[in-house]
């Protein structure tokens, strides 16, 4: 696997990826309701650290390998964690609807969602160093990947008015078969005894679904990345900066996710691109700068347009 990516390098990347955890953790204990202002803020801090990452790693490219190393891998970064951050977005909706199908109160889904981060750094790390060795040794699985994103755009834009039943969810339907669940919520707990039995509660089913659902979009948003660089240090890096601000970040959208109504269309787009982009890449290449520049522009038409949308025809789709 060719990566900039030397040992010194693995080594502060995972000393930073911990520290930013840890204050994330030490800095949420005690609250009971993230504000907006402040999840605002969290979400500015953390894109902030991302850019300046990104500043940090062009400058020492720049004084090793040379400005055209430097520029290529540092927009690759940033085209890599606006991909992750984008998708993410998405994630954080389906978050929502499965706190809302458990009725989890806000300050029991900080303890979900803060297991559930921890939960999704783990897997993409796991899930990005076998990516790189499988791309390294088959290169053909790049098509594979672009057609399967290709695929997902397609139906993602197809289905993007299509409300998911919890209740049916094979998943929860097997659990529930399975194990012992109690009706209510046990507090923070996630398991209880009841006459001797061990129970689960409704709060590890939601903990359940939130790693389940990362996995459904982590297998979307790797090959994604990808497509635009297949650096494993550039991948995990801009990977990994965008899953630690999931967590201000889905406090910043929670109050708001009715107002993105079309954003599924512009990450439909952004799939369909991407997949493209796979599927031509021994024939046509397609520069880094140019798919940062189409995925911003997908993110911000899908956005806008989302704003500008009446109220009444959002709450139609809804309703």
């Amino acid at each position: 696997m060719e990566t900039i990516g030397v040992w010194w390098m693995w080594l502060v990347f995972g000393l930073l990826v911990s520290a930013m955890f840890a204050a994330d953790l030490f800095l949420a204990k005690g609250e009971t309701r993230v504000s907006i202002r402040k999840a605002a803020l969290w979400s500015v801090l953390w894109v902030a650290l991302s850019i300046a990452f990104a500043g940090a790693l062009w400058g020492y490219l720049d004084q090793t390998l040379g400005r055209q190393i430097a520029n290529e891998k540092a927009v690759a970064f940033l085209t890599g964690y606006l991909v992750e951050k984008s998708l993410a977005i998405d994630n954080v909706f389906v978050w929502m609807m499965i706190f809302s199908f458990f009725a989890i109160p806000i300050h029991l889904q900080r303890r979900v969602l803060l297991y559930g981060i921890l939960g999704a750094i783990v897997l993409r790390t796991v899930m990005i160093f076998a990516g790189s060795w499988l791309i390294a040794e088959f290169h053909w699985l790049l098509y594979l990947f672009g057609a399967f994103l290709l695929i997902t755009g397609v139906k993602m834009a197809w289905f993007a008015d299509h409300e998911t039943n919890l209740a049916q969810n094979p998943l929860i339907r097997w659990i529930k078969k399975h194990y012992p669940v109690t009706e209510h919520l046990e507090g923070e707990r996630f398991f209880v005894l009841r006459d001797g039995m061990r129970m689960a509660t409704p709060l590890v089913l939601a903990l359940i679904l939130v790693e389940f659902s990362d996995v459904i979009f982590a297998v979307d948003s790797i090959p994604a990345i990808f497509a635009i660089t297949t650096d494993p240090f550039i991948v995990l890096t801009s990977n990994l900066f965008a899953i630690l601000g999931l967590r201000a970040m889905y406090f910043l959208l929670a109050d708001l996710g009715g107002r993105f109504s079309l954003l599924k269309y512009g990450l439909a787009a952004i799939l369909v691109f991407i997949g493209a982009k796979m599927l031509i890449v021994d024939w046509i290449k397609i520069p880094v700068w140019l798919s940062l520049s189409a995925v911003a522009l997908a993110l911000a038409i899908s956005i806008a347009a989302s704003l500008m949308r009446k109220p009444e025809l959002q709450a139609g789709k809804r309703s």
